[in-house]
């Protein structure tokens, strides 16, 4: 039976989000569901996966919620449950630019998938990447910026010091599944640009909706889950997941003599000491053991970073 699998956020104000979070967790668990849900005052975001059943009984709940009965979803499958365990978190963000005061009633413009090759074939286009430089690796739209940030909260400081660049033009801006545009394309507003769009439902929904013929997406899409990323059709993609570093891994990558399954990838390599090693050698032996049996080792993990 394949699983199901719900990339979700909303905006809303939820003061009584350190409540929600029990609810949710409870809810979750009892359906079997795993992933991570983060919470805020501003919103929900996270990824979540199980039964179409299980997956909906918790979808309808969060969509029951005041202002989050227009709640973005993503669905796409798994053939295996890509997540290990739960975790439903109140945080301060619920995706982490540090700029909890934003406005985001004056975010940019949605573009669908449809309409979104004529906006970044326009040369008057800037189009911006919002993700971090890991994902962007891995694969993106043709002539699209690359902040190199490591971290989301790294990009208000890239645009300041881009500010320049971008002046005076219209700005296309998209990452996975559209929640960190929400924020960016916000701030890009309040920082006085006139022009701004972002990609409706993110890279996810464009790979799903658009056909290969007419794409201008290369590469593949990195995911924060055991399926790492995701190809035309949301079909899945060639890399898989470092355990020493836990970047992405491409089939490349996993030709060099550096490469050690379950131990080091040639990323980090070179900051791995014997030890180290060692102990992820012992933990990837523990995990085969424990799949060979039938289960998931107990000191794995998996699911959502940002």
């Amino acid at each position: 039976m394949s699983i199901t699998v719900a990339a979700l956020y909303g905006f809303a104000p939820l003061p009584d989000a350190a409540e929600r979070v029990e609810t949710l967790d409870r809810l979750a668990r009892e359906q079997g569901v795993k992933g991570t849900l983060l919470l805020a005052r501003e919103g929900i975001n996270g990824t979540i996966a199980g039964s179409a059943a299980s997956v909906a009984a918790v979808i309808d709940a969060i969509r029951a919620i005041p202002g989050l009965d227009t709640l973005e979803i993503k669905h796409s499958s798994a053939a295996e449950m890509p997540f290990y365990r739960l975790k439903v978190r109140l945080k301060a963000e619920i995706v982490t630019m540090g700029r909890p005061d934003l406005d985001l009633d004056t975010r940019g413009t949605h573009v669908a998938p449809a309409d979104w090759n004529a906006l970044i074939d326009d040369p008057d286009t800037v189009v911006i990447d919002t993700r971090n430089d890991y994902e962007v690796a891995v694969g993106s739209f043709a002539g699209a910026m690359n902040p190199e940030t490591g971290r989301f909260r790294d990009f208000p400081a890239w645009f300041r010091a881009n500010r320049d660049a971008i002046a005076g033009r219209k700005v296309a801006m998209f990452c996975t599944g559209g929640i960190r545009c929400e924020k960016a394309t916000a701030y890009l507003k309040a920082e006085g640009v006139a022009e701004v769009f972002h990609l409706q439902g993110g890279i996810l929904r464009y790979l799903e909706e658009t056909a290969v013929e007419d794409s201008r997406w290369q590469g593949e899409c990195f995911v924060f889950d055991e399926r790492v990323s995701l190809g035309h059709g949301l079909e899945p993609g060639s890399h898989t997941l470092c355990r020493g570093c836990r970047m992405p891994v491409s089939a490349t990558d996993r030709t060099s003599p550096a490469y050690v399954e379950g131990v080091q990838c040639p990323a980090c390599a070179g900051n791995r000491n014997e030890n180290q090693r060692a102990g992820a050698a012992e933990r990837h032996r523990q995990v085969g053991l424990a799949g060979a049996r039938g289960g998931a080792h107990i000191g794995d993990s998996g699911g959502n970073r940002g």
